[in-house]
């Protein structure tokens, strides 16, 4: 039986000023709603506030048997209030599964988006997702920019500069639930976030064992960080313009600043040259110039002569 359809006006109007600040061309958009509580509820919040200004696609990335009729929920519900969408099918590579199927999904997301002449795509990321991700980069010991967190809107440089908005960091799953068990709208569980095999599940049911986590203040905090995440970037670029050589086929880089602008220009250095290592390679390798050995890696080879770090392209091997 439906419930009311009725949405309380403090969480529309938290939905509408986040839409405005995220979108503020107000330009169409499309959603990415998977048919769970957390995207339903985003795709009952997106009609009550921009009703006629989006889409939705739901992705089937054929790794259950369930997804189909997943989809087809969300394609009814879709089709109930007038809604477009689409279903994307993907097919998902071999390894992590769920770092795969993330690929997959935003890698089709994209051409949707593009296909579509979308201004943005929104997910439905929400504060408890962003308590999850926090938790687990500090366990893995995460600096500044991984303990930011989920960011609210970001360029997936990887597919053309498209943007990814993400209006439901300031809400919780528990109120997202409750949204679409007040509404009475159909929605599905994914049996995947029940599977303690997976990192994010683990950590997710130590946190709801735990209790006294607040997932907004944690929301908060990784807002804080990622503010100083964006000074440390401005600062790194004003040392790279200011100290940084171009001489022939190297860069020379006038070592100067804290160790987290260092660490920057190594990675604006490596992208120089075409690679693009994860943040962890970044660090060792700051940590052997810093003990003033050289190293390598991702092609490029960096040398330490004086006050000078020396960046060129790693040498060809010679065979056999």
């Amino acid at each position: 039986m439906a419930g009311s359809t009725a949405i309380d006006p403090a969480l529309l109007a938290r939905f509408a000023q986040a839409l405005d600040r995220l979108n503020p061309g107000g330009g169409r958009i499309g959603l990415a709603v998977s048919g769970g509580p957390d995207s339903m509820a985003m795709l009952l919040l997106a009609q009550a506030a921009i009703p006629g200004g989006f889409e939705v696609a739901t992705v089937d990335h054929g790794l259950r048997p369930e997804a189909k009729d997943e989809c087809a929920l969300v394609a009814a519900a879709c089709a109930e209030r007038g809604v477009p969408c689409e279903v994307l099918a993907v097919q998902v590579g071999a390894g992590n599964v769920q770092a795969k199927a993330r690929e997959a999904r935003y890698a089709a997301l994209a051409d949707w988006s593009r296909c579509r002449s979308l201004a943005a795509i929104a997910t439905a990321h929400h504060a408890d997702d962003q308590a999850e991700t926090i938790v687990m980069r500090l366990n893995r010991g995460a600096g500044v920019t991984g303990l930011a967190g989920i960011a609210e809107a970001i360029a997936m440089a990887e597919h053309d500069e498209v943007l990814v908005l993400r209006p439901l960091l300031d809400f919780t799953h528990a109120e997202l639930l409750a949204l679409v068990e007040q509404s009475g709208i159909d929605w599905c569980r994914d049996p995947s976030n029940d599977n303690t095999d997976f990192e994010r599940v683990r950590v997710r049911q130590a946190l709801r064992e735990a209790g006294w986590l607040d997932a907004k203040m944690v929301r908060r905090s990784a807002q804080h960080l990622r503010e100083a995440d964006d000074a440390v970037w401005w600062a790194s670029e004003v040392v790279w313009d200011q100290h940084v050589r171009h001489a022939g086929e190297t860069l020379r880089f006038s070592v100067i600043g804290p160790k987290a602008v260092r660490l920057r220009i190594i990675g604006f250095a490596l992208r120089h040259f075409g690679g693009w290592p994860e943040g962890g390679e970044q660090a060792r390798l700051l940590e052997r110039l810093e003990r003033g050995e050289s190293g390598n890696l991702a092609g490029v080879l960096v040398t330490v002569e004086g006050n000078d770090w020396v960046f060129r392209r790693e040498p060809p091997r010679r065979a056999g």
